[in-house]
């Protein structure tokens, strides 16, 4: 990788490429975006989030390092897909206390194994592609709904959120995207006041479908 990092873009614009298309896929990724909106991590869930990006970085050898063969630190190893995903899902367990069981994190991980390919060769086309999706859905709000039933998928809406500074490498705000991820914590419901009937009985009330 070395020898082809002397043509094309620099290798520190490589790497700024590279970590934007990381920061972007996690302001991407809804399951995320909706555990820092809630502030599941607590009021600093912002930070939090550009702290796992520099995490999911520092797991690759720099772009910079590899180029100039620096000798004065140990580079890590080129990390596989698995293990981007294991750091998600441990982070978001850890951090959020949140559990994603839809799969959501193969896709970051797969993207951002991608951006890393693309920009290893010089082609920043995935993150401007990122990038541009990201400015789409710019300040809109994700909001996560209890479904019916399993079957139904969660609800979810969007609007301005003004309340929210920018944060991360890529000065974003919290994005949605197609689907709402179906399994993360949702505030339960009120349970609501039984019914007592002339008799003293609390009345059985259908729960409609």
């Amino acid at each position: 990788m070395a020898s082809s990092l002397t043509e094309g873009p620099s290798p520190e614009s490589r790497q700024q490429q590279f970590e934007q298309g990381i920061a972007i896929s996690l302001h991407l990724w809804q399951s995320l975006t909706i555990a820092v909106q809630n502030n599941w991590g607590g009021p600093d869930s912002s930070d939090k989030r550009d702290w796992l990006a520099g995490v999911i970085v520092d797991m690759f050898p720099s772009f910079v390092d590899l180029a100039t063969k620096s000798q004065s630190k140990k580079l890590p190893e080129e990390p596989v897909a698995e293990e981007i995903e294991e750091t998600l899902l441990q982070v978001m367990f850890d951090e959020f206390e949140a559990n994603v069981d839809d799969q959501s994190e193969a896709e970051v991980a797969d993207r951002i194994m991608k951006c890393r390919t693309q920009c290893a060769a010089g082609n920043f086309a995935l993150v401007e592609e990122l990038r541009a999706r990201w400015l789409d859905t710019k300040g809109k709000k994700v909001v996560a709904q209890a479904a019916a039933d399993p079957d139904q998928d969660t609800d979810w809406e969007s609007g301005s959120d003004d309340n929210e500074d920018d944060d991360g490498e890529s000065g974003s705000k919290d994005v949605d995207m197609d689907d709402a991820p179906a399994l993360v914590p949702v505030v339960p419901r009120e349970k609501p006041q039984p019914e007592i009937d002339e008799d003293g009985f609390e009345k059985v009330s259908r729960r409609r479908r």
